[in-house]
């Protein structure tokens, strides 16, 4: 694909990265008190407002409908009813503040919500990677989300006999990075870095800057989001993911300023997963 640079080889090539997915995790979205982190949020979105005005094309996956339902309609969901009432009441306001932020800036934002048919069918998948090629084409920013409203199998584990296309956006964001030929995936969290152990737990743990394509990171890795699906053997699964289909992965924390001109300017911030090289891609 002619929009597709070389294969990252370092911190240095990130710059060159022209087509970007950019996962932003629950924590990042919203506050302490589940609000919408408005301040946080507009700053990530000058910078990717930014990159698509220097001819990038940012793709975002954004979390965070459940937990702005959940404060809406206020209540602590359980089950999966309740789940799927609170992504229904939450996902209208995350949208209107991905539009409304963009607009601001002369920028139009494209909804897109997903489920696991969107990837298991190959017409669906055709025609979801057409829509995605044309709004990127237009100028438009997409913003994913799964379709949480009407998906079950992204909220709860799937039946017997069934394998999951993907758990969570951590992985939808790998995959939408992998079959959209992405030059980078960038996943933002409330996590700093892949560390050698859980740093919440254990005083003496270490970060760990890069990991070479194909290498154990040698990491203990537990713990789950407060508030996301995901945790870290989520976000590693991921990143391990999209490196085997070529596209590099820096999985840092999305509540440090700046963090995404940081990373693009090569900046050591956060875990840097080098992507296989070109032509051995599983």
């Amino acid at each position: 694909m002619p929009h597709r640079t070389e294969a990252a080889t370092g911190r240095a090539s990130l710059s060159r990265a022209r087509r970007i997915v950019l996962k932003l995790g629950t924590q990042v979205v919203l506050d302490a008190e589940g609000r919408p982190a408005l301040s946080r949020l507009y700053g990530l979105m000058e910078t990717v407002a930014t990159l698509r005005r220097q001819g990038a094309q940012p793709v975002l996956v954004s979390s965070g409908a459940v937990g702005l339902g959940a404060r809406q309609l206020g209540i602590q969901p359980e089950g999966l009813s309740q789940k799927q009432a609170c992504a229904a009441a939450g996902q209208g306001q995350l949208m209107s503040i991905y539009q409304e932020g963009f607009a601001r800036m002369g920028l139009c934002a494209a909804q897109v919500l997903l489920t696991e048919d969107d990837f298991a069918d190959p017409l669906r998948h055709a025609n979801l990677r057409r829509t995605l090629e044309t709004l990127l084409e237009l100028g438009a920013i997409p913003v994913l989300n799964e379709n949480d409203t009407v998906s079950t199998l992204e909220l709860e584990r799937p039946s017997p006999g069934r394998r999951p296309i993907f758990s969570d956006n951590d992985h939808l964001s790998a995959l939408v990075a992998a079959h959209l030929e992405a030059d980078l995936l960038i996943l933002l969290s409330d996590v700093t870095a892949l560390h050698t152990r859980n740093p919440g737990l254990h005083a003496d743990a270490t970060p760990l800057a890069e990991i070479p394509f194909g290498a154990d990171p040698q990491a203990r890795l537990d713990g789950t989001s407060g508030r996301g699906r995901g945790g870290m053997v989520s976000k590693v699964a991921a990143a391990r993911s999209a490196a085997a289909a070529g596209v590099p992965v820096v999985l840092a924390s999305g509540l440090v300023t700046g963090v995404l001109d940081r990373i693009l300017a090569g900046e050591p911030i956060g875990t840097l997963f080098l992507a296989a090289p070109r032509g051995v891609q599983s």
